[in-house]
């Protein structure tokens, strides 16, 4: 079986490029709702890019490199106010994203006795 880490990377590289390009035709699908929703947007997304790249990507670049744009002009064309039950649903979920990160990182040293290390490790 082949595992997240041992995809090749070849593969990742074009299912990132898809995602991107979904992400960049599908302005209606607004950040606010993402984050609401999935727990992260095209922000973290790029945020990702510019934390992988070790420092060759600044931010804004890499966020550029998401939205296709400078991410100024991307808000200013496609985002629109946010309600107060949008940003309800963002914050609990950026604080689900914080607590399962939380229990990761608890999980880290010890297995639980019903999941074979294979699933629980990283790299694995």
């Amino acid at each position: 079986m082949t595992t997240l880490d041992k995809l090749d990377d070849r593969i990742a590289a074009q299912a990132f490029r898809r995602l991107v390009r979904h992400l960049r035709h599908r302005t209606d699908a607004e950040n606010i709702e993402l984050m609401g929703l999935a727990g992260f947007c095209r922000n973290c997304l790029g945020d990702w890019v510019s934390e992988a790249s070790g420092g060759e990507l600044d931010r804004d670049v890499a966020r550029e490199l998401v939205y296709g744009m400078p991410y100024a002009r991307w808000k200013a064309q496609h985002q629109g106010q946010a309600t107060p039950e949008q940003i309800a649903r963002m914050e609990a979920s950026v604080a689900r994203n914080k607590q399962e990160a939380e229990l990761d990182d608890e999980l880290d040293d010890s297995f639980p006795a019903s999941d074979p290390p294979s699933i629980t490790m990283r790299g694995g």
